[in-house]
């Protein structure tokens, strides 16, 4: 029912203005609700990244002074150069319509570059192997982040240690439980938590950094480069987990669509990056003075007083931070299909006022068994970091060489600024991944083989589409003949409006084949509804209606398209009632929808593998029921089925 076609996009306000119509109001407004969302992820990092980086393979990394420093300076310019730099100077003016995300990038860019080339199919294969790897995070972040913060618990109490897995998988089982209540009840209350949080960063690290001002030296560079020369082996497996600073840079991009990017900017530089950076300063200056700390140094920088409050809002945070990741994979998962890489998805909205609040129950499932697998499996923190930093890695290279492509085509960059940035950006980023490669073996494989079952998934469903629509086609055969049959044919009119859902204007709709073909009647008014989703995230109201009077202003037969923007529910009744104030001649009080339910059935056709096409038919046979999807009434619909065999 739904094919992706381009459009120009819909007037709207240019990212990153405030905006006194977006739900979250104006201004600073955004700063704080953009707090609550878009940086749980990469502000949750310090509970784990510096335990991570001297507890890896067993230590590998000692605690010493030239390391603490090297390890310190690296990650403070990983922090500055890709998430301050590269994601918020560059990547976030890569904006399709205002919306972000990495498959939003792909289809802009492969709207830039010449069709049938080898980058346009490249283009978009990047951007679904890239939205797979986010699935990959959203499995790992909600389980290392809420695991990190419950093990604060061993601090104060080290007898507490059997209780963190009970704890974290509690957590974990509250939070996927009340997702289909949506977050509007409690996502107001996440920025101001944030905010309490990046203080509480700073304060914990201020203390540190006043007793031994020293360690702001670590903020040179020349200590990076020191430390890789001086000891090269050390710093490539320290950089596998160094990587693990910069997690959640990608959520940047991906919910710039939700707040803009002037927000996102603002509360970065004025609290965020500042908040970080403290907070890794007071814990290398904790490490150098306690050595013993650093298998532990974040909950080591309060007082023993302070520890059970900071596990609370740390674990606070965690939630915040799985949340922000969940409400991603919904989002991705429904742009996704939106462009025709997943079958019908059942998408339930949480919020009367706010689009964007989602719950998809089959993802939300899907992300619960995979994370408590994980929680079970792994059951501690530093050892679900080895299988993060491989799907970060990934992910920073894939948007960095979908821009790069971007920039030369739509952008006209010059080719030397387009070589400048890959070898900037993109040498630093294959450093951080050559760092986790070695890690594969170790848990790294988890997120790899996440992204590529899901990129399968998704390539596949499109391919299959491809070829039951030639199947279908064939079936239906052409409309315009067809009409001509029905005009000369002796049929029954029978009163009232008849609404037939098809695909495309060219071919006949197999339910009004068979009710003038078998039933021998007609309906006084015909229309013909198909949906295009387009290349924009939203289509306005005023551009949402095609119409067609397929030749013959007279006989009431009438086609419509329906554009919707891959961010816009297709509500089918809504979109026609704008139709009728446009002028079309139906009566959509006792209309009478028709829609054609396909099964689908292998063949020895060749065109794909016959294991894709029992995936795609087991896909098939569980998308959404159409009625639902396209928010049609149920006791007026009639749902005919045919069958096609590819």
């Amino acid at each position: 029912m739904t094919e992706v076609a381009s459009a120009q996009p819909a007037p709207a306000v240019p990212a990153g203005e405030p905006d006194s119509t977006h739900p979250h109001g104006p201004g600073w407004t955004l700063v704080l609700a953009a707090l609550g969302v878009v940086f749980g992820d990469i502000g949750t990092s310090p509970l784990y990244a510096m335990q991570t980086v001297f507890t890896i393979d067993d230590g590998l990394v000692k605690p010493t002074s030239d390391n603490i420093y090297g390890v310190i300076s690296v990650t403070f310019w990983a922090i500055l150069l890709i998430v301050s730099l590269k994601q918020l100077m560059f990547i976030l003016r890569a904006d399709n319509d205002g919306e972000g995300g990495i498959l939003s990038l792909a289809y802009l860019t492969r709207g830039a570059v010449k069709p049938g080339s080898r980058r346009f199919s490249l283009v978009m294969l990047l951007g679904v192997f890239g939205a797979s790897l986010f699935f990959g995070d959203s499995l790992i972040t909600p389980a290392i982040s809420v695991l990190s913060a419950v093990e604060g618990l061993k601090v104060p109490g080290p007898g507490l240690a059997e209780y963190v897995l009970p704890i974290g998988l509690a957590i974990i089982v509250g939070l996927f439980a009340v997702q289909r209540f949506g977050t509007h009840l409690v996502g107001r209350f996440f920025g101001p938590v944030m905010v309490v949080w990046f203080l509480t960063l700073a304060a914990l690290g201020i203390p540190h950094i006043i007793a031994d001002p020293h360690v702001l030296g670590a903020l040179s560079p020349h200590h990076a480069v020191a430390f890789a020369f001086r000891h090269p082996f050390i710093a490539f497996i320290a950089m596998g987990a160094v990587v693990l600073a910069v997690t959640g840079a990608e959520a940047l991009y991906a919910d710039m669509g939700h707040f803009g990017r002037v927000p996102i900017v603002r509360a970065w530089f004025f609290l965020v990056f500042p908040c970080l950076t403290i907070n890794y300063l007071g814990q290398a200056q904790q490490i150098l003075h306690h050595l013993e700390t650093a298998t532990s140094p974040f909950f080591h920088l309060a007082p023993d007083w302070l520890s059970i409050p900071l596990v609370i809002l740390a674990t606070l945070a965690t939630i915040i931070a799985s949340q922000a990741v969940i409400s991603g994979a919904y989002s991705v998962a429904r742009q996704a299909e939106r462009l025709g890489y997943l079958p019908r998805l059942t998408v339930r909205h949480t919020s009367e006022h706010e689009s964007g609040q989602i719950y998809i129950p089959v993802v939300n499932w899907l992300l619960f068994a995979g994370v408590i697998g994980l929680m079970v499996f792994f059951q501690a923190s530093e050892k679900l970091a080895t299988a993060y930093g491989v799907a970060v890695t990934m992910d920073l290279m894939l948007t960095t060489t979908l821009f790069c492509v971007y920039a030369g085509a739509k952008l006209k960059w010059a080719r030397w600024q387009t070589l400048a940035f890959a070898l900037v950006f993109g040498l630093i980023e294959f450093n951080f991944f050559a760092g986790n490669v070695a890690k594969v073996l170790h848990g790294g494989w988890l997120p790899l083989l996440v992204a590529g079952t899901l990129c399968t998934v998704m390539l596949t469903w499109r391919r299959g589409q491809q070829l039951v629509t030639e199947r279908r086609t064939k079936l239906e055969g052409p409309l315009l003949p067809y009409l001509d049959v029905l005009h000369s044919a002796e049929l029954a009119h029978v009163p009232g409006t008849a609404i037939f859902l098809h695909p495309n204007a060219e071919t006949t709709p197999l339910a009004l084949r068979e009710n003038a073909d078998f039933n021998r009647v007609i309906h006084s008014s015909v229309v013909i509804v198909s949906t295009k989703v387009s290349n924009v995230p939203h289509v306005a109201p005023e551009r949402r209606v095609t119409m067609d009077d397929l030749g013959d202003p007279y006989d009431h037969i009438t086609h419509v398209t329906l554009h919707f923007g891959f961010q816009d529910d297709q509500d089918v009744p809504a979109g026609l009632a704008l139709a009728v104030e446009q002028g079309l001649d139906a009566s959509l009080d006792d209309a009478v929808y028709f829609v054609s339910r396909i099964t689908v059935h292998r063949s020895d056709r060749p065109g794909m593998a016959q294991w894709r096409k029992r995936l795609f038919v087991g896909l098939a046979h569980n998308a959404a029921t159409p009625v639902e999807y396209f928010r049609l009434p149920i006791g007026r619909t009639v749902v005919m089925g045919a069958q096609v065999r590819f």
